[in-house]
């Protein structure tokens, strides 16, 4: 393991130990952000403490955060600290911390930490991906009618549903981990910043699966992300477009 992956673990622990503790918390603060969007106190605090962790021990990085904006430079960390607030808010288990390194445009690791499951996925660029310490694949399935697809979108679920095994909406993040473990086919996902799919597109990718905007390149901030094991992207892509 490199030193990038490496550090990036590292921050998945801080920002586990102080996640955590505040998740079904009695004194949880939730606030309305411009766009209308929720932010809790524990959003706030996980990303100040990210970047305080990444100006002491990598100064000079540039960190891109969710609720504190871009430091930009060559080299950046990306951070989603709490990817699904909904979720949390609400006291359901599905969110997680997502953190990402950029160099020089590329996306070189990324990790996905959800505390409240008991689940790590995390990946570096030609190191392959993990799940909780083992090693991770795409699926083998290569036709929509045998797949199984998560659509965040009502248009988008119709458009795939009668052509597919299993269709639902599962949302945010566990959706492309559940691609790069192999449990889902494809997942398509919609509006996502580059903070909501920089960590998943590198984990993705070295689970050996693709990751793309719509047309099939890569993804856009504020596009639709689609994920996939690759071998059924296209044919995905055709129905999500026609």
């Amino acid at each position: 393991m490199g030193p990038d992956l490496a550090f990036a673990l590292e921050l998945a622990d801080l920002a586990d130990s102080l996640s955590l503790p505040r998740f079904r918390a009695a004194d949880l603060r939730v606030e309305a952000k411009p766009d209308l969007t929720p932010v809790t106190d524990a959003d706030r605090a996980v990303e100040r403490a990210l970047r305080e962790r990444i100006a002491a021990a990598r100064p000079g990085e540039g960190v891109f955060g969710e609720e504190e904006g871009d430091d930009g430079g060559p080299v950046r960390w990306i951070l989603d600290p709490i990817d699904g607030t909904r979720n949390f808010a609400r006291g359901i288990p599905l969110w997680a911390t997502l953190i990402a390194l950029e160099r020089d445009g590329e996306l070189v690791a990324g990790v996905v930490a959800a505390p409240a499951l008991g689940r790590r996925w995390w990946a570096a660029r030609g190191e392959g991906a993990f799940a909780d310490g083992e090693p991770i694949r795409v699926s083998g399935i290569a036709e929509l009618a045998g797949a199984a697809v998560s659509c965040s979108l009502g248009p988008d679920l119709a458009a795939v549903e009668p052509h597919v095994w299993h269709a639902r909406g599962l949302g945010d993040s566990w959706q492309h981990m559940l691609v790069a473990e192999g449990a889902l086919d494809a997942a398509v996902d919609a509006r996502l910043e580059l903070y909501d799919f920089a960590a998943v597109a590198v984990i993705v990718e070295e689970a050996g699966g693709r990751v793309s905007a719509l047309d099939g390149g890569p993804p856009k901030p504020g596009g639709q992300v689609v994920s996939s094991n690759g071998r059924l992207h296209d044919a995905l892509l055709a129905r999500l477009t026609t």
